[in-house]
């Protein structure tokens, strides 16, 4: 199968053969891996018992995907990622919004899959052969999953599709065998090792569960659905089908790996840490299928987050291809598994991480829906382009390339998520608002997306002007 060549410019209608059915399959397959996997660990490691760490984590889910499914709609009709699109709202300069957001998120998922892959991988390699964990272990092993994952996501679209397809029946078959590895121990008690409440109370703890675990399932994905559904044509696929495709492959493909997540933390007693109780517990006989379940399910998830990486790179610098752009945003994410690994705890490295990138990464997403909304998915394709070909003008140049409004949106909404997140070593000013419950979600979502309707006006958008061609468009 030949290498991607194509970034982040306008894919052509003969080369969007993909459908509802491979978007699927890609959201399905690409998520059964560890790396989901352990956020359904981190409600019983909050101190909940089993049906509220459930609950929690399917309310969270399917409150983010109603707010996240309807991204892929944009890229059906720009036929370009997410981050590109939104310059019909932040400009062709001011999309750098976008393609930061995104760069962030998919670099700390990445890191994380690759750091907990890697450590499950280690532990079942010691069971198996008597492997020492030590860094030389970790270092190689971290290695190898890296040097996969660039390997698929620079040979492209074509190739982790192709891969997601396989992991969606494989991982499947490995969790359902995991089912029955763990089951003789499971308990639906909270696990004493939590020390209790993990924020003193139920609801504080249950609402914290339902960001951490629930709902930053689908903000991962607000920059990443347009990669994907860029492929598919509108003239062929209807946007019912595809968001019907989203909604179940975003619900299932988090829903099935998290729930095995929380299943097996309490089979396993996993409190303070994951990946060790796991191998622990793991009877002899699942310990190879423990080891695939690490290793291809990781390289499968962080090779399509290292994708994104690579586009959103690719966008920000468009001198560089995608491959350059790829190979350089795997060293910096590997380097963030070491960091993970030797310097924080998993528990408050990834508590930290999803609510901080939810809290930013929200209204980017309302304040892009918005403008989708207003203007019925009309967009001009080629004048989204104008910042990739180093050019100037046509209708989403607004004032050099940003359109204030939304971007002053976008940071007044995700300074207010700032202000009210709550992590393990910070609390923001204004959780004695909001009873020192972290609502920086949707404080900063509201925010960002009443600024936006006050200071926009619905001329000032690309669907409300004429068309432009390429050939129109100013050369510097």
């Amino acid at each position: 199968m030949p290498m991607e060549q194509r970034g982040v410019d306008t894919v052509p209608e003969e080369e969007r053969t993909s459908g509802p059915r491979d978007l699927v399959s890609i959201l399905l397959g690409s998520n059964l891996c560890l790396g989901v996997i352990v956020f359904g660990w981190l409600p019983p490691s909050f101190g909940l018992g089993w049906w509220a760490s459930v609950s929690a984590i399917v309310a969270g889910t399917l409150l983010g995907t109603a707010l996240t499914a309807p991204l892929a709609l944009i890229s059906l009709r720009t036929a370009t990622n997410l981050s590109t699109s939104s310059g019909a709202q932040f400009g062709v300069r001011g999309r750098l919004v976008g393609s930061v957001v995104g760069l962030l998120l998919a670099l700390g998922y990445t890191a994380l899959t690759v750091w907990i892959g890697g450590d499950v991988m280690v532990g079942a390699l010691g069971r198996l052969t008597g492997l020492p964990a030590s860094g030389w272990s970790y270092g190689v092993v971290y290695g190898l999953l890296a040097t996969a994952t660039v390997a698929g996501a620079v040979y492209g679209y074509r190739v982790l599709l192709a891969m997601s397809r396989v992991l969606a029946v494989g991982m499947t078959a490995l969790l359902v065998l995991g089912v029955v590895a763990y089951a003789p121990h499971f308990t639906t008690t909270a696990l004493p090792e939590a020390g209790g409440y993990l924020l003193g109370g139920f609801w504080p703890t249950w609402l914290l569960a339902l960001v951490a675990a629930g709902l930053s399932g689908p903000v991962a994905f607000i920059t990443l659905l347009g990669d994907y559904t860029r492929y598919i044509s509108p003239a062929r696929h209807t946007s019912r089908r595809v968001l019907h495709a989203t909604w179940l492959g975003l619900i299932a493909g988090l829903l099935v790996p998290q729930l095995f997540g929380t299943f097996t933390a309490y089979a396993a007693r996993a409190a303070a840490d994951y990946a060790g109780p796991l191998v622990s517990a793991s009877p002899a006989w699942y310990l190879v299928p423990l080891l695939l379940a690490a290793s291809a399910g990781s390289v499968g998830n962080a090779g399509l987050m290292l994708y994104s990486m690579g586009l959103d790179l690719d966008a920000i610098l468009p001198r560089a291809s995608r491959a350059t752009a790829t190979y350089t945003v795997a060293v910096v994410a590997t380097a963030c598994v070491f960091v993970g690994h030797y310097r924080s705890s998993a528990q408050d490295a990834m508590t930290s991480f999803v609510l901080l990138l939810t809290a930013i990464g929200t209204p980017w997403a309302v304040v892009t829906l918005v403008g989708f909304a207003r203007y019925r998915g009309v967009y001009d394709a080629e004048a989204l382009q104008v910042f990739n070909r180093r050019s100037r003008g046509g209708i989403y140049w607004y004032r050099g390339g940003w359109n204030l409004p939304a971007t002053v949106s976008w940071a007044l909404g995700a300074g207010v998520g700032l202000l009210a997140v709550s992590l393990p070593s910070y609390e923001g000013p204004l959780l004695s608002l909001t009873g020192g419950v972290d609502c920086s979600f949707l404080l900063s979502g509201l925010v960002g997306g009443a600024v936006y309707l006050l200071l926009s006006r619905p001329e000032r958008t690309g669907a409300a002007a004429e068309p432009v061609s390429a050939a129109a468009l100013t050369k510097r």
